[in-house]
């Protein structure tokens, strides 16, 4: 860790001090990295881009599943029920480790675990140039299976003009950011960009504060041929825990009740990546990146709290100790109307797990290694009327277990092929229909029934829940349009699965929630994408889904847990010269949190406003949230003793923001 942060020192030191911070080269033109895993307009397949523009007007950093929830079939939570420290999402109803995240390429998810938490890198939306939901199966990418969908997040923009921003944001429950920001723009070939963020919030309940910084630092060289980019992001959170439901009785009492006790976490994760993109002709490039993650930290278990007793002196605690190092390249060929893109990716990763407990000392200690390499081939040709794409990605990955349960080495190999069509209509509008198959292995907890040290027979063999892979078949048929006033994008989705990893109710030793296969399941649904520009001063925006989803177990059917079937959101926006007015309403309809269908979190409506102002080099901004202050639960589920948990949100909430760029 010590070498990385000396070796990007040195890297940035040379962009700072052979800048000249006068004035700007702008006879060079660079172009940022081309990451080779983005939709655009004609290919087939379903997704949605939101730009830097829709980013900073609605990212006063909070958590960005929120942000992403105004997408259509995206739902989402907060532990702590404000915007800041643990939130989740869910696309389609398929939670977040089964949906792939990555940054300029570079994946985003922990491999063995396989989710990604946004939480370690607090304010990383204020920094991204743009992004890209894939719902489905999509296009290849790296990392963790695109099961449910993927999140492609782009860094800042290397070309963009200089400048520097400060700012200040303040809000309901204490919650507090403060930010500084610099970019350079293009001189002498090279660029430099810089940001440092602190983040903070009491929490929506007791005693559930996020304490966190950040800094993201990405500097950019061109040559003739070449062009170089460096991208390190550093994160530090600290949180009071409040990932446990409460109970309802106690909720009717007080709503902001916290069910853990005083348990906390700290967490410092750091991404280091290196890209280059070489131009061999003119219609030939080879894309390359290497990339190292590093992760530190642990959290509190309080048992005894967890199973209703009173708290005592005796606290578990869990730490963590990660390294992930990979890297990826592309050869891509461009002619006429054909593309062509191959690729390969590898990455190692270890992970050390130790727990203790306050008295006894430290209990156990093993470590986790997962191996992973992919190769992909993309094809798409460009006729006059239609577009052909054919995807075929292969991916292996192993994982093995150093501990005191014997244990062999795990091993899963799968074959990824995807092909659609487009149909373009004319210039504006076009049909497409895709076809795609991934498949996705168990994730540690999964194998290991929850535990975090692998429980042994009385040979000392470790003892493993399942092993068998997940597989999803997804059909996406879709219309898309696209006017100076109005563009509209509509699907219709068919995902069929085989051996889903499902929730099943119960609850390991540590807390986490466990896992279970299903013999067949399928979710399908239609989703609506509409931005209508009336005039100059209003634009309506509409994303909603309409899910319809059924799960099969033994001659038994029923609907998947928080899968709603209704999702409206609906946002009105009025412009004045430099003054936006903006109104939103989003309605989630009900959503079942067991498998017999006989216990669900009620269906409700949220109304939010903002309101943005630009004077000279100063930005104000305000955020009224849940102005009709719904007392609503998106989140709850069956304890093991039977009774119902829930995660209230926010009541009537705000925030204030003060930008000032120059």
């Amino acid at each position: 860790m010590n070498y990385a942060l000396t070796f990007v020192s040195i890297f940035f030191s040379y962009f700072v001090f052979s800048q000249d911070t006068l004035k700007k080269d702008s006879s060079v033109l660079m172009e940022n990295v081309i990451i080779s895993y983005r939709a655009i307009s004609i290919t087939p397949n379903t997704f949605q881009n939101i730009t830097k523009r829709e980013i900073d007007e609605k990212s006063i950093g909070q958590e960005p599943s929120f942000l992403l929830s105004s997408t259509p079939s995206v739902t989402n939570y907060s532990d702590a029920g404000s915007g800041n420290g643990y939130s989740y999402f869910r696309m389609r109803g398929i939670d977040q480790t089964r949906i792939n995240i990555t940054l300029d390429g570079v994946p985003l998810n922990e491999p063995e675990d396989q989710g990604a938490y946004f939480s370690n890198y607090p304010d990383l939306f204020n920094s991204i140039s743009s992004i890209q939901i894939q719902r489905g199966v999509g296009t290849s990418k790296n990392g963790v299976s695109s099961y449910g969908g993927s999140i492609q997040l782009f860094s800042p923009n290397s070309s963009d003009s200089n400048y520097t921003s400060v700012g200040l944001s303040y809000g309901s429950f204490n919650s507090l950011r403060v930010f500084g920001e610099y970019n350079s723009g293009v001189k002498k070939n090279k660029s430099f960009y810089a940001r440092l963020s602190q983040v903070y919030s009491d929490g929506y309940k007791y005693h559930s504060s996020n304490n966190s910084q950040s800094a993201y630092l990405s500097g950019t060289i061109s040559h003739k041929r070449s062009f170089f980019k460096i991208n390190a992001l550093f994160g530090q959170q600290k949180n009071q825990l409040a990932w446990i439901g409460v109970d309802d009785s106690l909720i009717s009492i007080d709503r902001r009740t916290n069910a853990n006790s005083t348990e906390n976490d700290v967490f410092l994760q750091s991404l280091i990546s290196i890209q280059n993109t070489l131009t061999l002709t003119k219609n030939s490039k080879i894309q390359s990146s290497v990339y190292h993650t590093f992760l530190k930290g642990n959290y509190d278990f309080d048992l005894n709290n967890f199973l209703g007793l009173s708290s005592t002196d005796e606290l578990y605690n869990y730490a963590f100790l990660s390294n992930l190092a990979g890297f990826y390249s592309n050869y891509l060929y461009s002619k006429k109307n054909l593309n062509w893109i191959s690729g390969i990716h590898a990455n190692h990763y270890q992970r050390s797990h130790t727990g203790s407990e306050r008295s006894l000392g430290k209990l156990y200690e093993n470590k986790g290694l997962k191996n992973e390499f992919s190769a992909f081939s993309k094809l798409e040709y460009n006729s006059k009327f239609f577009v052909y794409f054919v995807d075929v990605q292969f991916r292996h990955t192993n994982f093995d277990y150093k501990g005191t349960a014997k244990f062999e080495k795990l091993n899963w190999n799968f074959l990824n092929p995807k092909a659609g069509v487009t149909f373009k209509m004319n210039s504006r509008s076009n049909i497409f229909l895709s076809l795609g198959k991934t498949s996705r292995e168990p994730t540690r907890n999964d194998l290991f029934y929850g535990n975090d040290d692998l429980p042994a027979d009385s040979l000392e063999n470790g003892i493993l829940k399942f092993t068998d892979p997940e597989e999803v078949i997804d059909v996406e048929l879709g219309y898309r349009i696209q006017h100076k006033k109005f563009e509209l994008n509509a699907n219709l989705y068919y995902m069929d699965f085989k051996n889903e990893i499902v929730l099943d109710g119960k609850f390991g030793p540590n807390g986490i929630a466990l896992t279970n296969k299903v013999d067949n399941s399928y979710r399908t649904g239609f989703e609506l994408n509409v931005n209508y520009k009336l005039n100059s001063f209003f634009t309506f925006i509409t994303n909603s889904t309409l899910n319809f989803s059924e799960v099969t177990q033994k001659s038994e059917r029923f609907v998947p847990i928080l899968t709603p079937r209704y999702i409206i959101n609906q946002e009105v926006q009025f412009n004045l010269k430099k003054l936006i007015l903006s109104t939103s309403i989003r309605y989630q309809s009900k959503s079942f949190i067991d498998y017999a269908n006989t216990e669900s979190v009620n269906e409700y409506v949220l109304l939010n406003a903002r309101v943005s102002y630009n004077y000279k080099r100063f930005n104000f901004s305000a955020f009224i949230n849940n102005i009709l202050n719904s007392k609503y639960i998106n989140q709850a589920y069956i304890d093991f003793d039977g009774r119902r948990k829930s995660f209230v949100q926010a009541p009537l909430n705000y925030s204030l923001s003060l930008n000032y760029t120059f």
